[in-house]
């Protein structure tokens, strides 16, 4: 019934199906299966993709080729830069999407996909022998061959959902779990645990007040993710802020005895930087109100998502407590918002290309590995995706370093240190993040998504004319010189300093106060040189020249970490005939099995000293052959 596929791909949510369209573009026979044709690509939290850190990923993705980005930017229906009064290495694209609209765009995007076939069912087993994978044996008792297994099963793997004192199994809401694959996993040797994540309830936004909330437009002039030529919106929906109050809080404190949160009903461990309403409200008592997102779900629907709300709290006390937030006096609730407890395995059982340490051949990607998050999911799934073509294939794996991108941070964060509550991915965890900017991922990463067979040859040339560009710029901009005379007036008014002496442009746009903006209003025929000039232009090359020393002194850095990811570890490496390494370091280091110094030097319990005497005894070692 079923041909051998080169990838079988199980779960078709953000991982999934970024998985599928990678290894299938690349030229991989490719079969999706999903419990339900109907929820491919579901947005199952909130309707929107991006934000801090996470709109630098869904860009990586668009510039490596992938559909994240191009799929956002056709169901958005408001876009922001985030943290635009801080440095660019903050900036952070968001959009908000229709939910239904994203759902639709990604699986008409995968259809086109000619090598991917779709299968529903179930997936309760994959096939093992002599330790490699060879496909998976489906809920109806179906035996499908494959080369290569990914399994991003989300939230589904022996997913339990929680309202109040009531508990029933499910992926999401009105769902089925998946049973059967983490008992064999762990069978197999696989060591697995638990984890917990939530969701606020959905209101009738007919029912809301909206003048009595703060109104969040989008930008005045919106972006989008997506290098290639997707549109930019020309109208957008607003979102609106909203508080909640002592009242709210009293009330929900009445249902805490029938929390499963506080009552113990939930062991796994929830997210740390997105916790339920009521876990806000025990661990930060002393505040009196906390801010809520009140967020369309889409164009036409008058579905409302409650963002700050999530909850797991019994319905009547949800509804109640809704009703005495500012706005929500009249609030109709479609359906109550609960947490869900579901399976994952700690993800230091992986390599830096997601395939297991102990079966060849099989790769996890997503909340499987402890991760939450749509943009973190993407982005492994499309790395998973890649990564079991080549190995099929016999090709190098391919890996991106801490250097070149968030999603080797991502990977590299949960291959060396673990995870044991969810992982969120945030700039601060990137120690390059000025090279690691928003602006840049094309830059930074079309040519390798080129040389994949992702990224097209269009999008190639585009990027080479944008860092030509960009050059002539900063060449313009450092080679134009001004005197106090023709600018002290503008510069006055700017209330920036004056000049005493000829300065260049350079010179000026590195002064705090002063962006390309103002500059062009210095110099008329300066103004006149830069009108040829692209917004994307303009403002990689003022990020390049403002920030020069910084953008330097990281580059250093990088170089000379990339010099510790070039001395290789040997395989099946002797830690014990090292006497001089800690307990610790040796435990973690057969644990891990790193690669090269460098990735040893990221794992959690080896100290700098480790790495020192490690380095001492390779160096030796090579020394003698």
């Amino acid at each position: 019934m079923f041909k051998k596929y080169d990838v079988i791909i199980v779960g078709a949510g953000h991982a999934g199906c970024e998985a599928a369209a990678a290894a299938a573009n690349m030229g991989s026979s490719v079969l999706l299966v999903t419990m339900n044709m109907a929820t491919i690509a579901q947005m199952s939290c909130n309707p929107a993709m991006g934000g801090v850190a996470k709109g630098q990923i869904v860009r990586e993705i668009d510039a490596l080729g992938g559909l994240s980005g191009i799929i956002s930017d056709k169901s958005m229906i408001q876009f922001r830069m985030l943290n635009k009064s801080k440095g660019p290495a903050m900036w952070s694209p968001r959009t908000q999407n229709d939910r239904m609209l994203f759902a639709q765009e990604w699986r008409l995007a995968l259809e086109k996909i000619k090598n991917l076939d779709f299968w529903q069912e179930m997936v309760k087993e994959i096939t093992v022998e002599e330790g490699r994978v060879t496909g998976v044996i489906t809920g109806m008792g179906h035996t499908i061959k494959g080369k290569s297994v990914i399994l991003t099963n989300g939230t589904f793997l022996n997913g339990i959902i929680h309202i109040g004192e009531k508990q029933f199994g499910g992926g999401r809401t009105a769902e089925h779990a998946a049973t059967g694959l983490t008992e064999q996993l762990v069978s197999l040797g696989f060591e697995s645990g638990r984890m917990k994540t939530g969701t606020p309830p959905r209101v009738d936004g007919r029912s809301l007040n909206y003048e009595l909330m703060e109104e969040q437009a989008g930008d005045e002039n919106p972006s989008k993710f997506s290098y290639t030529n997707t549109k930019p919106l020309a109208k957008q929906r607003s979102c609106y802020i909203t508080y909640t109050n002592t009242k709210v809080h009293e009330i929900l404190e009445t249902g805490f005895e029938q929390s499963p949160m506080f009552a113990g009903r939930i062991q796994g461990i929830g997210p740390r930087y997105c916790p339920s309403i009521e876990d806000k409200i025990n661990r930060f008592a002393d505040k009196d109100r906390h801010q809520l997102f009140v967020e369309p779900e889409g164009w036409d629907t008058v579905e409302i998502y409650v963002n700050g709300f999530s909850t797991s709290l019994p319905e009547d006390v949800q509804l109640k407590a809704l009703k005495q937030i500012k706005g929500f006096e009249n609030v109709k609730m479609f359906r109550p918002g609960y947490a869900i407890e579901y399976d994952y395995f700690p993800p230091t059982q992986l390599n830096l290309t997601l395939e297991t340490k102990l079966i060849k051949n099989l790769f996890f990607a997503g909340q499987i590995n402890g991760t939450t998050g749509y943009e973190e999911a993407a982005g492994q799934g499309m790395m998973a995706g890649i990564n079991a073509h080549h190995k099929i294939n016999k090709l190098e794996p391919f890996i991106l370093s801490r250097s070149e991108a968030y999603i080797g941070v991502l990977i590299d964060d949960l291959i060396n240190k673990g995870t044991e509550e969810p992982y969120r991915m945030f700039t601060s965890r990137a120690e390059f993040r000025i090279l690691l900017r928003q602006d840049n991922a094309d830059i930074r990463l079309t040519e390798k998504g080129h040389r994949l067979g992702l990224a097209t040859k269009e999008s190639l040339d585009r990027v080479a004319t944008k860092i030509k560009q960009v050059a002539e710029l900063e060449k313009l901009i450092t080679t134009t010189k001004v005197k106090p005379s023709q600018v002290n007036t503008a510069l006055k008014n700017i209330g920036s300093a004056q000049l005493k002496e000829g300065s260049s442009m350079e010179k000026l746009l590195k002064r705090p106060e002063l962006g390309i903006a103002q500059l062009r209003t210095l110099d008329e025929n300066f103004n006149k040189k830069l009108t040829s000039y692209t917004n994307e232009v303009l403002e990689q090359a003022e990020i390049k020249i403002k920030y020069a020393s910084y953008i330097d002194k990281e580059s250093q850095l990088a170089g000379k970490l990339e010099t510790m990811d070039l001395k290789k570890i040997p395989e099946g490496f002797d830690y014990n005939s090292i006497a001089a390494l800690s307990a610790e370091s040796r435990e973690k280091l057969f644990k891990i099995k790193p690669k090269t110094l460098g990735q040893a030097s990221r794992i959690s319990g080896v100290t700098p000293a480790d790495i020192s005497v490690l380095l001492v005894y390779l160096n030796n070692r090579d020394s003698l052959k």
